[in-house]
């Protein structure tokens, strides 16, 4: 499954997905389940921008009530049930308190909009909204004393990079190729197919691939992959770039529930455990004003954070609180809405029939990605075939095979055949790999069975996995997309794994410059 294009055909793909974000990854995999031919190019790691950079959530969007988006909601919902029965390993419930404050939203405004929330959709495995009175629970501890009501509901949190790995990891062992540093370049229209150039970004070799049809999943570069298609029409939808972004500061709280801070312009701050010793806090929605590939943190926005969050603590927090930060661009339809936290979440498809289909994704939300992805394959059956059945609301992703879907159960079950982990590690590799911690750990006996550790429970054989199953190249690739490990190692001990991935790459580049 390693990245090595030199082997790959071109001959006569069914779908070529360009994009490695949620978005393609699940394409990608619904296709390749469907019986076709499957490309994916990614033009850096996967997740690398927007399907890396969310709040970390699988919900409902319990704000876009108040935009009137009852359909969104409501299939958002649903597929929180969908993912949390096909990945309970990355896909796990989470209190939200959301603390009433006079003067915002009033009361009945909330219980209101609960309780919509709470009967959209049917549930099986998180419990209703219910009022509180923050002065006599936990969950009242850290939130200043004069906030005294407020409302508890249940949501979902994810690891969002894992989450495309595992779509990917999957599409792969249904028969996709996957290639990442693998840039898209452009496109010819022919009489039966698209005839595409890509280049490998490590050994700027030129790749070609001949496909009956394309997937633009490019996320922010949409528009710019369009511009380099030959023979396409104008597309009707606009896309709007908003920018999202979070801080992370040492643990805030004790306790496992997150909260939902509403601020006075109408917006919402999450502020959820993240990490074990981490709290993270997000997130912002701002008009993007830079390359999506240079997107960071502004000033303002790290004041408007921290702000918000001051509000309601008792203890405040400053800047030089934070530990981590991220930001990401959201490419939303653009529906015209005058505030960048009012443009729609829901997505949209747009079909280029004139010749070889060319399918368009716009906007959409890492929640219903599973749903987007079902609904572009069903466009496309009638000009590329491939098995009618949907079928992805049902398998497992990889690793979410858990027995009767219960984590904990399982959790138990690693402990007691590797009691030589360490619980913090035990649980880790539980959470991020499912059942395919046996891949990793197998028949070791001892922690130095697993090989080198690199710090943090980070160990060679976990690296060997991560670089042969799911495509990680560089230490970036490995400390903050398929693990947070950056959070939890010494700057020395992530230098020292740079310089471990750099020695090992040495006999790959010279093997592949030789093939060339």
């Amino acid at each position: 499954m390693t990245h090595n294009p030199t082997n790959f055909s071109p001959s006569d793909c069914d779908l070529l997905v360009i994009g490695g974000g949620v978005n393609g990854a699940g394409i990608a995999r619904d296709a390749a389940g469907r019986g076709l031919k499957v490309a994916l190019v990614e033009q850096s790691d996967l997740a690398a921008a927007t399907s890396s950079a969310s709040s970390k959530l699988i919900h409902g969007g319990l704000r876009y009530l108040e935009l009137g988006e009852l359909r969104l909601v409501r299939e958002s919902l649903r597929e929180r049930e969908r993912l949390m029965a096909i990945a309970p390993h990355i896909v796990y419930p989470m209190e939200f308190i959301l603390p009433h404050v006079t003067g915002l939203r009033p009361r009945w405004q909330l219980r209101l909009g609960l309780y919509l929330y709470d009967h959209l959709s049917a549930r099986q495995r998180l419990a209703r909204s219910r009022a509180l009175k923050l002065s006599n629970t936990s969950f009242g501890a850290p939130i200043k004393p004069t906030i005294t009501h407020g409302f508890a509901y249940s949501d979902c949190a994810t690891d969002d990079a894992r989450l495309v790995i595992l779509n990917a990891v999957d599409a792969a062992g249904r028969g996709a190729t996957v290639l990442t540093r693998t840039k898209f370049m452009s496109a010819q229209r022919e009489p039966t197919c698209w005839t595409a150039k890509c280049v490998d970004m490590r050994t700027g070799a030129p790749l070609q691939i001949r496909a009956r049809a394309i997937v633009n999943a490019a996320g922010p570069w949409v528009d710019r992959v369009l511009r380099s298609l030959a023979g396409t029409h104008q597309p009707q939808a606009r896309m709007r770039l908003i920018k999202g972004s979070h801080i992370v500061v040492p643990r805030l709280y004790e306790g496992s529930h997150a909260y939902i801070l509403q601020s006075p312009d109408g917006r919402v701050v999450f502020v959820i455990p993240y990490e074990g010793r981490f709290t993270l806090i997000g997130t912002t929605d701002v008009p993007c004003e830079q390359q999506a590939e240079d997107v960071s943190i502004s000033t303002d926005e790290t004041a408007y954070l921290i702000n918000a969050v001051n509000e309601y603590l008792r203890r405040p927090i400053g800047a030089a609180d934070i530990v981590w930060s991220y930001a990401g661009v959201r490419p939303l339809v653009d529906d015209e809405a005058l505030e960048a936290a009012s443009v729609t979440r829901d997505y949209r498809l747009e079909m280029d029939a004139a010749g070889p289909p060319l399918l368009s994704v716009y906007g959409g939300k890492l929640t219903t990605y599973r749903k987007l992805a079902e609904t572009a394959l069903g466009k496309l059956h009638r000009h590329i075939g491939g098995s009618p059945e949907d079928w992805t609301h049902r398998a497992a992703l990889p690793g979410g095979d858990l027995p009767g879907s219960d984590f904990n159960a399982f959790l138990r079950d690693v402990k007691r055949r590797w009691p030589f982990l360490a619980e913090p590690l035990a649980f880790r590799l539980a959470r991020s790999y499912g059942t395919r911690i046996e891949t990793i750990v197998g028949s070791a006996t001892r922690m130095d069975e697993l090989g080198k550790p690199f710090g943090a429970g980070l160990t060679a054989a976990e690296i060997d996995y991560l670089i042969a199953s799911e495509w990680a190249v560089t230490a970036e690739d490995i400390l903050w997309r398929r693990t947070k490990l950056g959070l939890h190692m010494t700057k020395e001990e992530c230098s020292a794994l740079a310089r471990h991935l750099s020695a090992r790459a040495i006999p790959e580049r010279a093997a592949a410059a030789f093939r060339s």
